[in-house]
């Protein structure tokens, strides 16, 4: 029974019938945010949304059975059961402020789909060289912030009067947002001045900035890999699986065909 259980979880036709209720079900999460919606349909609304709640704890009830206490061992089922059982908790009284967290309903995508979580192992797998690269950029935004301090605060003083002004306008530069803005008063005052924000421009943009794509590029090609060794490795499994059932039942066969044959009367 509990193998039969599980084909039917690990079945695309289950899964892609998941995916569908998810998408649903952020509709729904979507449609009761315009009180105009739920004025008109509100009651509707949340029956529906009960109806897909239902069927989450249906879908963890059918994998809890299936995998057994193998099911905690995942992480992605770790974060199914957390989601579900959000869901569950009562919206009024002192929980009302859980009620914000039905939308991680909606992340279950990520669990759900293949592609989705290859993309998700490979951003943790990021952490190591991000956090340094990420070091490597802070470092440079606090040099640079504390020379634009010390070389343009009397010029400019509404951007680059205080370390703290100085790092809040040197960020800005960095991520590009209306950066020419942010210079243009001192470069007007101290022409020079270009020399300094295109070298800041150049080494925090597009050098530091492009490792973290360099990286994040790298460890997802890498989970690639590793996601289409498994498959691989899966379907070799399931091939021998099969191999091994036809053998056994051709055994089978030539067992009672040998039965027959003992049975008939000898000329």
């Amino acid at each position: 029974m509990r193998g039969k259980v599980r084909r039917l979880v690990e079945s695309s036709w289950f899964q892609w019938a998941i995916i569908a209720v998810i998408l649903v079900n952020a509709v729904i999460i979507g449609l009761e945010t315009s009180p105009r919606w739920t004025d008109r349909y509100g009651d509707e609304t949340a029956v529906l949304g009960w109806v897909t709640v239902g069927i989450f704890v249906v879908e963890i009830s059918l994998r809890l059975f299936a995998y057994g206490l193998g099911f905690f061992r995942g992480p992605w089922n770790l974060f199914d059961f957390f989601v579900v059982l959000i869901a569950l908790i009562p919206s009024g009284g002192s929980y009302s402020v859980l009620r914000v967290l039905r939308v991680l309903r909606v992340l279950r995508l990520l669990s759900t789909v293949r592609s989705m979580r290859v993309v998700v192992a490979a951003l943790v797998r990021t952490i190591p060289g991000m956090s340094s690269i990420a070091a490597l950029l802070a470092m440079l935004l606090y040099i640079s912030s504390v020379m634009a301090t010390e070389l343009f605060g009397d010029v400019d003083p509404e951007h680059f009067g205080s370390l703290t002004d100085s790092l809040l306008s040197m960020f800005q530069i960095t991520t590009g947002d209306d950066w020419s803005n942010v210079i243009r008063p001192t470069t007007h005052a101290e022409p020079g001045a270009w020399v300094f924000f295109i070298v800041y421009i150049v080494l925090a943009t597009y050098i530091v900035l492009n490792l973290f794509i360099a990286v994040a590029v790298e460890a997802l090609d890498r989970e690639t890999e590793e996601t289409t060794d498994e498959a691989v490795e899966e379907m070799e499994e399931a091939l021998d699986q099969s191999t091994a059932t036809v053998l056994a039942a051709i055994d089978e066969l030539k067992a009672q065909v040998a039965s027959l044959e003992a049975r008939l009367p000898s000329k």
